[in-house]
């Protein structure tokens, strides 16, 4: 009797993952809703609350209109707005590209993770704050090591997933190695209780640096690595070849 062969596990490719994520990161930048197509931020007076439905029937044919909210940085009171997305937002139509750096498996790293209970807040920095700081909830501390330096990196909660906001030597640089001046993003994946993996392939532009309207988190000092990082997302590319300098 013969018996069926057992289905053979699928060889992992990151290489073509990685491409595939890169992918991804174009569909989602040129959505509809995308960081390209944000053309307005609109807080309302302390207190007042969006009225959705009419803002979306006072708003232009091909614009998406949406809610968002924040602390305010004097009284932590939250404070509401509306967003408006346009199908003909200058910065998607201009659009050509993100350049990255091609993809390497060295700066696949892990790293060890500390939790700490109740998580603590951290004071970022947000690029449109005149230097003022938010409070972000940092759920547990990031413990590696890289060219013989040690770190401990920040990674606060972004809804429910661990964001690191870092920066390194290539921001802002001229050159074929320069990435976005503020500095970039990564999602960190956990890997078990107390060990997260960092791929630096799949750091990313931040939203500001596609659209004037978002307001970052800046890295803090920990998370400034002395070494280029040489790896992931560098700049966005409009036609004509004019790169992001929000």
């Amino acid at each position: 009797m013969s018996h069926p062969a057992a289905p053979v596990p699928p060889v992992s490719d990151p290489a073509a993952e990685w491409e595939a994520w890169c992918a991804g990161r174009r569909r989602s930048v040129t959505a509809a809703t995308g960081n390209l197509a944000l053309v307005e931020t609109r807080w309302l007076p302390a207190g007042e609350r969006p009225d959705l439905p009419a803002a979306r029937t006072a708003a232009p044919e091909g614009t998406t209109v949406t809610t968002v909210e924040r602390t305010d940085l004097v009284t932590g009171a939250p404070e509401h707005g509306l967003r408006f997305w346009a199908a003909d937002a200058p910065a998607l139509l201009a659009y050509e590209r993100t350049e990255v750096f091609p993809y390497n498996p060295a700066w696949v790293i892990d790293a060890t993770y500390t939790p700490v209970p109740g998580a603590r807040k951290v004071s970022f920095e947000h690029i449109r704050d005149n230097g003022g700081t938010r409070d972000l909830a940092v759920p547990g501390d990031i413990t590696l090591t890289l060219d013989g330096r040690d770190y401990t990196l920040s990674a606060f909660d972004d809804a429910g997933t661990l964001l690191l906001v870092f920066g390194d030597p290539t921001n802002g640089a001229a050159g074929d190695d320069g990435t976005y001046a503020a500095g970039r993003f990564l999602f960190p994946t956990r890997t078990g209780e107390d060990s997260v993996r960092l791929d630096f392939n799949r750091a990313f532009v931040p939203p500001c640096g596609f659209s004037d309207q978002y307001n970052c988190p800046m890295p803090p000092r920990q998370n400034r690595l002395h070494l280029p990082v040489t790896a992931g997302e560098k700049r966005v590319v409009s036609r004509g070849g004019a790169t992001a300098s929000h």
